[in-house]
């Protein structure tokens, strides 16, 4: 059985995400009403933990949108509570080492691969081991100079479904603005190189742009799985946009 993200990225060549970063009810289905392909949960900077994480999951059973979780390490706890409440992928922070891209992916397998514990709890997902591995993807986060320069040797990680590239910290670790960082020629390099290993090695390059202006241009670069904006961004722009047709 195929995850809602896997069978949106085999029928398309490029898939468009929303990103929660608060413990919203309407954020997730308003993004699928939008006609976004996946929504990410953010527990490393947003507000947001495990527990929150499956609630909304749990909500999203019946609404055709993929969800995707960001966690800040490759810790197997919250990566299997996540996987067994539901989330077809997992996004692991500030990965710089193969080691640490073979812990994210060990943590979503079950012995002997890896050290997931068998729990689920989503009915929808069943209760088979295997196809609960089959349907989780797992992706590396590039996005710093040391897991820049260790990017080769990540990206030939058994297991591993992608990369996803966080902008902001990798210009600061680039000694570039993070604001700019989409318009600095020394990330531009980086990311190009980021997408170009990946897609070598097989892997489904992703990016979180931001943006639709700059989602679009790296989308022509030719990333897979694009983050164009959180909810509170989306709420910014549309709650500014009214004030200004109303003045």
């Amino acid at each position: 059985m195929r995850s809602r993200l896997q069978e949106a990225l085999a029928a398309k060549p490029c898939v468009w995400g929303g990103w929660v970063v608060g413990p919203t009810i309407i954020g997730p289905e308003e993004f699928a009403r939008a006609g976004y392909d996946y929504v990410g949960f953010d527990v490393q900077h947003g507000y947001l933990d495990d527990a929150d994480v499956a609630l909304l999951l749990r909500r999203l059973e019946h609404v055709p949108i993929a969800t995707a979780v960001r966690l800040p390490s490759a810790d197997p706890a919250p990566i299997g509570r996540v996987l067994d409440a539901g989330t077809d992928a997992v996004i692991v922070a500030m990965v710089e080492s193969p080691e640490t891209a073979a812990a994210a992916v060990a943590a979503t397998r079950y012995p002997p691969a890896g050290v997931r514990s068998f729990g689920p709890l989503r009915a929808d997902i069943g209760i088979d081991p295997v196809a609960h591995e089959d349907r989780t993807s797992v992706f590396a986060m590039i996005e710093t100079a040391r897991g820049l320069s260790a990017l080769d040797e990540i990206c030939a990680v058994p297991g591993l479904s992608g990369v996803y590239v966080g902008p902001a910290d990798l210009a600061i670790s680039l000694g570039e603005n993070p604001i700019s960082a989409l318009n600095a020629p020394t990330v531009l390099d980086a990311i190009s190189r980021i997408h170009s290993v990946a897609s070598g090695a097989g892997l489904v390059p992703g990016i979180h742009a931001n943006a639709g202006k700059p989602g679009k241009a790296m989308a022509e670069l030719g990333f897979r799985m694009i983050t164009l904006a959180s909810e509170s961004q989306a709420l910014r722009r549309g709650a500014a946009a009214h004030l200004e047709e109303a003045q």
